[in-house]
């Protein structure tokens, strides 16, 4: 069974307040979710390999450590996703981006994969699968599927928001894949919003509605 991480960083936990509130604007929900993307990303590299190195400062040899060659990739389910990629990418500016596009079937209501596009070497690399929020968990199961089905053996999902409903969704169908989050929300109400959530992430994000 996979593990969930809930960061209780005070820094996350004081950003998130704020991305809650409904009176907080497009433009600082959109600096909010990059600062506590940023934030997250800190925390879900926590297990990186490390190897030894040696480097030459102004003074002496010194015994250093650098990341051992782990190549990384991003995968935000679009289009609310987008709104995490950058501020990960200030942290690991190596890491390649590709990107997962579903949207939900009028008549089954299950995610429909209509777009995907990664780097090359999938089965290289660790991707970390981004979406800010994990509601009924039917998107981030898909995303996974669209990636296992091209190659990739190695993921996380991180997520700001999740309700237990979606969490035990995606532990079901990838006991695998690991669940990073700033927040475990209640529940979820009727239309499959999450309560209390953040509301609709990427109408937020984007200023749409």
């Amino acid at each position: 069974m996979s593990k969930v991480f809930v960061f209780d960083h005070p820094l996350i936990q004081h950003k998130l307040t704020y991305i809650r509130n409904k009176n907080t604007g497009t433009k600082e929900f959109r600096e909010l979710i990059d600062e506590v993307a940023s934030l997250m990303a800190f925390e879900i590299t926590r297990d990186l390999p490390l190897q030894d190195v040696e480097v030459e400062t102004p003074v002496g040899l010194a015994k250093s450590k650098q990341i051992a060659g782990k190549k990384l990739g991003l995968v935000p389910i679009l289009r609310a996703g987008l709104g995490m990629v950058d501020g990960i990418l200030k942290l690991i500016p190596a890491a390649k981006v590709g990107h997962v596009g579903l949207y939900r079937d009028p008549e089954t209501l299950k995610p429909v994969e209509y777009y995907v596009k990664l780097p090359k070497d999938v089965e290289e690399r660790e991707f970390i699968v981004i979406d800010p929020m994990l509601a009924t968990g039917g998107s981030a199961v898909e995303a996974i599927n669209s990636l296992k089905k091209r190659g990739a053996k190695n993921m996380k999902l991180m997520c700001l928001v999740a309700a237990p409903e979606g969490v035990e969704e995606v532990q079901k169908h990838h006991p695998d894949v690991d669940i990073y989050l700033a927040a475990m929300d209640d529940r979820l109400n009727e239309k499959g919003y999450i309560v209390p959530g953040l509301g609709d992430a990427g109408d937020r994000l984007f200023g749409t509605k």
